[in-house]
């Protein structure tokens, strides 16, 4: 019985690792925690049920943000955080405002990510 105690308690310990940690105990590499913008939009942000490529659906499409958001020299990440007015289509702001509370949660690298996405296009 007690080399079985011994057994589980020293799986349970060597199971246990820091979330920055990958299952060898290294660190792990920016590459593994390089967020995809083009998945952001299309998951986690849900971008893609109003915003198209190059066609406006209820959103204005990327294209249009990334001309209008180059132009001006604005960041999109402050629009996403609700920390700037909106400068592409203002009479769409009121759909938008439903969707703050998402890109709030999101973190600095993937707001940024996600504008990066948005620039690319």
């Amino acid at each position: 019985m007690k080399r079985v105690t011994f057994f589980a308690l020293t799986v349970l310990l060597f199971s246990c690792k820091k979330e920055s940690e990958d299952n060898f105990g290294q660190p792990k590499s920016e590459a593994t925690e390089k967020i995809s913008g083009k998945e952001l939009f299309e998951t986690k942000g849900n971008c893609v049920a109003c915003h198209m490529t190059n066609q406006k659906v209820i959103g204005p499409s990327l294209e249009e943000i990334s001309k209008i958001y180059k132009d001006k020299n604005a960041s999109i990440v402050s629009f996403l955080k609700e920390e700037s007015q909106p400068i592409v289509d203002p009479s769409q702001y009121e759909v938008m405002k439903t969707n703050f509370a998402i890109t709030k949660k999101m973190s600095d690298d993937e707001l940024k990510a996600l504008e990066d996405y948005i620039f690319a296009h």
